[in-house]
């Protein structure tokens, strides 16, 4: 028999308002969200009561785009999938949206089913993929549709890493207009990677090799270039376009123009871009080297134009990019020549903070922040209304927020499996307390009573932003 559970006391803060509620979860679900001054809250009884009294009770969050056990330049994200959705959960964060990678000359299928034998029984928390085109012909095209049926509904391509993951303009094109015939969505990296490797040779060449210079090549003019050749190619076939990562002002640009002419184009961006800079990447002794990552940090003054793309829509999306590699041993083997550092970061633990922190800050909303890292990356990926929403019959996964503790983040205190933190000794207020992934209690107060194996595997519909 399955526990009921009721939640008293807390303000439940949705993308679309805030009441003071109680919830109450039945099998996994919520049953009812009643506001308490109501008659019928006061006949609510459960089997255990959660007092989320001076609290925020809000929707587990969405990371729509994460890379646990991921191949890059010759070794694997330090974090899999058991230890990533523990991060995650720690975090507030009940959904991930992982990538799963076909390998050149080989079929969509094979690297689906390796990232499924990946995840299967070791998730904390539910979990879905995306799939990386990696090379795109009639067999692959064909395969799309296969997959867009049983729930893998998006495909992310590369305009960067030329001979990794790279594709050129004729095979995106085909990739878009088979989105457009079968409901899929395209993701985006976009870089002109063909430029930036002329830039990579030329600053090796000059001597250039130190983490600063993976910034300053990867220039973001050819972000930008990039975005907007992206989108007149989905312009072209007729397709959604969802720009991932998106970290530099010239970039948002393109993607505001779009919006403007009412296109169907998405972008997202990340706690890193929000929060850190170029000034990292120059830190001393190959310290900087904890800060490379694709799209690159940008001089702090894009910052301003990503938190008000944010506010103004022309940014829909807050996901971490999650990608970490451990300094010692991993971002070493690019000592002496940057472009040979794995590019990531760790982050999926921390975005819930960050972003609750710009609401501290002011520049977001509360009901903004749920948007960006629950609702709408719910809606985007064709998982609403089960997740990202605190409603009856969606799941019951639920974060009681503590809005005025206040914590310091640090390697020494995180849970992802990386040796250092990107934020180092930053203070941050507003703390998840109690998180329930379908009802479950994955943390409780401050310790964890998660398992691997909980987390589900979760098809996905199509995007429901195009309606």
């Amino acid at each position: 028999m399955t526990l009921t559970t009721l939640i008293k006391g807390g303000l439940v803060v949705t993308a679309a308002d805030e009441t003071e509620a109680d919830v109450l979860v039945e099998d996994g679900r919520i049953a009812a969200v009643v506001a308490r001054d109501s008659t019928a809250a006061a006949s609510l009884t459960a089997d255990r009561t959660l007092d989320a009294t001076d609290r925020y009770v809000i929707p587990g969050g969405v990371d729509a785009h994460t890379h646990m056990d991921f191949p890059f330049g010759g070794t694997f994200s330090s974090d899999d999938f058991e230890t990533g959705t523990r991060a995650a959960a720690w975090g507030g964060t009940t959904t991930i949206v992982d990538f799963a990678v076909q390998t050149k000359g080989h079929a969509l299928r094979e690297g689906l089913d390796r990232w499924h034998a990946k995840a299967d029984g070791r998730c904390a928390v539910d979990y879905a993929f995306h799939m990386i085109l990696s090379d795109v012909n009639e067999g692959t095209l064909k395969e799309m549709d296969a997959l867009v049926e049983e729930g893998v509904t998006s495909f992310k391509m590369f305009m960067a890493y030329p001979g990794v993951f790279y594709s050129d303009d004729g095979q995106i094109l085909r990739a878009m207009q088979r989105t457009a015939a079968n409901g899929g969505l395209t993701m985006m990296h976009a870089e002109n990677g063909i430029a930036i490797d002329v830039l990579v040779e030329q600053a090796l060449a000059a001597g250039r090799s130190d983490p600063r210079h993976h910034g300053e090549v990867r220039k973001a003019l050819l972000e930008a270039e990039a975005t907007h050749r992206a989108i007149q190619l989905a312009r072209v076939a007729g397709s959604p376009l969802y720009v991932v990562h998106v970290s530099a002002s010239e970039a948002v640009e393109q993607l505001a123009a779009a919006r403007g002419m009412d296109l169907p184009v998405f972008g997202e961006t990340c706690p890193q871009y929000l929060y850190l800079s170029t000034d990292n990447l120059a830190e001393p002794d190959f310290g900087g080297a904890k800060y490379v990552c694709s799209t690159p940090l940008r001089p702090r003054e894009h910052q301003a134009a990503l938190w008000r793309a944010l506010r103004t829509d022309d940014l829909q999306v807050v996901s971490t990019d999650h990608c970490p590699f451990c300094f010692t041993g991993q971002k070493e083997l690019g000592r002496g020549d940057f472009s040979k550092i794995p590019n990531g970061m760790p982050g999926v633990e921390h975005r819930m903070d960050l972003l609750h922190q710009a609401v501290v800050d002011g520049h977001l909303t509360r009901r903004r922040w749920i948007d960006l890292a629950c609702t709408t990356p719910a809606r985007m990926f064709g998982l609403h209304p089960k997740k990202g929403t605190l409603a009856p019959g969606a799941d019951a996964d639920i974060v009681i927020y503590d809005p005025r503790a206040e914590q310091t983040l640090s390697a020494e205190t995180h849970h992802m499996n990386v040796d250092y933190s990107a934020y180092e000794g930053k203070r941050l207020t507003g703390r998840v307390e109690t998180v329930l992934s379908r009802g479950e209690p994955v943390v409780e107060r401050g310790s964890y009573s998660g398992r691997a194996g909980h987390g589900r595997y979760v098809p996905r519909g199509i995007c429901q932003l195009l309606n």
